[in-house]
């Protein structure tokens, strides 16, 4: 197969993301419309919502798509870069599903490729920090391979996620289409679902609600958290480098900190009177979490800006702003659901007879 040589096209480009009406999609589509961009934005609205692209709705450099990108794509998509962020990305949403998160990653990642390489357009992947598992290495290089259950509950993401990146690099090996991926770090900031089952939506929410803050195991653990603007501006860099790395890139904020440091913090920013519940921790629930973000910074100079105390101002307001819109029942609804993923037993041999 001839090798096709990748250019980074106009100026202003159409350019398609995929879960766009997502948290992090929709910041990025933001982004790219205010570039003069025009954007495309692809999602099934299961855990994107429609709010949080209201404000581009009326630009006539936005047009939104609903559809699952596991289906086949529209014959007059043409684009000149394609985001991939298209996939539930916490615990309780996309363990609900999990065959479907799995062709997510798989067969819908499959179908963004075969439209990247009938565009020649520049695809990005939005991979994630799961990818390494538990990890046995610390902090994460990208050179680590991983340590990951491929038949736990959590396996449909992790591998899932795991076999998205091998499609991508088999790709771009093959001069298929210019495909870059990115390893994303917890990343939190305003427009994240109340209900969303991560740890600092969770605190928050239970901070702000008055009620006990659920802490999974000793709360020991730890987690190294990105404010969404700073992850944007990485996107933003990787698509637009010249040279495609040619390896995945980590994006993140080194920063570590332990679950009890962060609700402490929480407590604080919030004044809430909350106290701290212990619960057993979750099936195959990392133990420490923080990228190496060295190739990031040598290739693009990209380092966070925002540290986790000042994030979290927006980030708790925001949430403020939707509890008193009524959200408690989606917050009970994401306890309940991250409550049954805790509990889901390893699957059982069947003897065949």
């Amino acid at each position: 197969m001839k090798r096709q040589d990748f250019t980074a096209g106009a100026a202003i480009k159409r350019i398609l993301v995929a879960g766009g009406a997502g948290f992090l999609g929709s910041h990025l589509c933001e982004e790219l419309v205010a570039q003069g961009h025009h954007v495309t934005c692809l999602d099934n609205l299961e855990t994107g919502s429609l709010k949080n692209v209201e404000a581009l709705t009326g630009s006539n450099r936005f047009t939104l798509l609903k559809q699952d990108v596991c289906d086949p794509l529209p014959d007059h998509l043409r684009v000149q870069e394609i985001y991939n962020l298209a996939c539930a990305a916490s615990p309780p949403h996309y363990q609900a599903d999990p065959i479907h998160t799995m062709m997510t990653c798989v067969v819908g990642t499959n179908n963004l490729l075969g439209l990247a390489e009938r565009c020649e357009a520049r695809f990005l992947q939005a991979s994630t920090s799961e990818v390494y598992g538990d990890p046995e290495q610390h902090p994460q290089t990208e050179a680590y391979w991983g340590h990951v259950n491929p038949t736990g509950p959590r396996a449909c993401y992790d591998e899932g996620k795991r076999a998205a990146e091998t499609l991508c690099f088999d790709y771009l090996r093959m001069g298929r289409a210019d495909v870059r991926v990115v390893r994303i770090f917890n990343t939190y900031g305003p427009r994240m679902r109340p209900d969303d089952g991560r740890i600092i939506s969770n605190l928050v929410c239970q901070a702000l609600a008055g009620e006990p803050l659920t802490i999974y195991g000793t709360g020991e653990q730890t987690r190294s958290f990105c404010y969404a603007s700073d992850l944007i501006r990485g996107l933003l860099q990787m698509m637009a480098a010249k040279d495609n790395p040619g390896a995945p890139v980590n994006f993140g904020n080194p920063g570590e900190f332990t679950i009890n440091e962060l609700a402490h913090l929480v407590l604080k920013i919030t004044g809430s009177p909350s106290k701290i519940s212990l619960h057993p921790l979750p099936v195959d629930d990392p133990q420490r979490r923080r990228p190496d973000i060295g190739r990031a910074h040598q290739l693009f100079g990209w380092k966070p800006e925002i540290a986790l105390v000042e994030g979290l101002g927006p980030t708790i307001e925001w949430f403020a702003r939707e509890l008193r819109k009524g959200a408690r029942a989606t917050i009970d609804g994401a306890r309940r659901a991250h409550e049954a993923a805790r509990l889901q037993p390893e699957p059982v041999a069947v003897q065949r007879h």
